[in-house]
């Protein structure tokens, strides 16, 4: 029995390794993951964009705000003079942190009495957000602590008064539960459709379906179906668990979310065909499913900002169609976003969806040869 077994072990290590192109996937892969994982998967936030609204013109208030401007963790983008200029600049998402220091704060702290600061802060992030509000903390505990040694006070002379715009609680939840309808559908689809032309191939039965009167572009309408169909569903469900079960509200529109859904379902399914294309087994279409959809999750913003990433890694992140479906999913959600705002996300994906199904029906009949 011991012998069966290692000679199974012998065969297995063989079917692995003959092929250079599988050795190639073993290992570079990895790597390549190894290098994303590094630079991408970080929570620290380095200068995040903050405003600063200041109605006092007195020293205590320009001590607070040098604390700030020399904090390596903030950098200052905007000084406004009035407090309609808030709402532009955060919904733009220009500044995410804006300071707002009331007219009688310095007089306050020399009278001894409770000076509030308001911070308002971008909670559609809530995870970047409360680690933003954590530094804020910090900031004000270090000026509470140099006013106290320099005035002998004998509490904190600065309270803070936080509100937190699109998830006023700041709940997780409602950041990735939306994010999760993109990446399970992603693996979903990308299984389905990378194992479909590879399996015929392994099977034989591709080259019989290449000789009938179908072109490649219907064999190619004939792949996507199944995929499209599939994802759709999924999201669906998910979708009502999110917002029944879980109480996620969903404030934009319906049309918009499966517009966006069905153009990166596109993408996934040309994707996942171009892998299951480019396979010659099973084996290797789910090991080069694996190999996009990994970076894929990673580049695309569902758990690190891509604002904190490398530049040369956020240039990657314009060729996955992750990324947009990610934005159009929390603004449906959260903001309650339609067509016209979303526009500028739909685009990439069909751009995407139609060079990766070009590209794989080019290859149904090519890779043969």
């Amino acid at each position: 029995m011991l012998q069966r077994i290692l000679a199974l072990i012998h065969k297995e290590f063989l079917a692995l390794l003959k092929d250079p192109k599988s050795r190639i996937v073993l290992i570079v892969p990895p790597l390549i993951q190894l290098l994303v994982f590094g630079y991408a998967a970080t929570f620290d936030l380095k200068q995040v964009p903050y405003a600063v609204y200041n109605e006092d013109r007195g020293l205590a208030a320009r001590e607070l705000l040098a604390h700030f401007d020399g904090s390596p963790s903030f950098h200052r983008i905007a000084t406004l003079r009035s407090e309609g200029q808030v709402a532009s600049l955060v919904d733009a998402r220009r500044a995410m942190v804006v300071i707002h220091i009331g007219p009688t704060f310095s007089a306050d702290l020399q009278l001894g009495r409770p000076a509030p600061v308001q911070v308002i802060i971008d909670g559609r992030n809530s995870n970047t957000a409360m680690i933003a509000l954590n530094d804020v903390r910090s900031i004000i505990n270090r000026f509470n602590d140099a006013q106290i040694e320099a005035g002998g006070l004998r509490g904190p002379p600065a309270r803070l008064h936080m509100r937190a715009w699109f998830n006023p609680n700041l709940e997780s939840r409602w950041f990735f539960i939306p994010g999760i309808i993109g990446m399970l559908t992603l693996v979903v689809t990308m299984l389905v459709t990378a194992l479909t032309v590879a399996r015929e191939r392994e099977q034989g039965t591709f080259d019989q379906l290449l000789v009938t009167p179908l072109r490649p572009g219907e064999i190619l309408v004939g792949k996507c179906v199944p995929g499209l169909v599939i994802g759709i569903v999924q999201a669906t469900v998910i979708l009502l668990v999110a917002t029944l079960w879980f109480e996620v509200p969903f404030l934009g529109s319906l049309a918009a979310f499966y517009a966006g859904l069905c153009l990166f379902l596109l993408s996934a399914v040309g994707i996942g065909l171009l892998v299951s294309a480019l396979s010659a087994t099973q084996q290797q279409g789910l090991l080069g499913a694996f190999l996009f959809m990994v970076p894929a999750v990673i580049l695309s913003g569902f758990a690190t900002p891509i604002a904190n990433m490398p530049r040369a890694v956020q240039l990657f992140t314009y060729l996955d169609p992750l990324r947009y479906f990610l934005v159009i999913l929390r603004k449906t959600f959260l903001e309650g976003a339609g067509f016209a705002i979303l526009a500028d996300q739909f685009w990439p994906m069909a751009l995407i969806s139609l060079a990766t199904m070009l590209a794989a029906s080019w290859l149904f009949r090519h890779r043969m040869y």
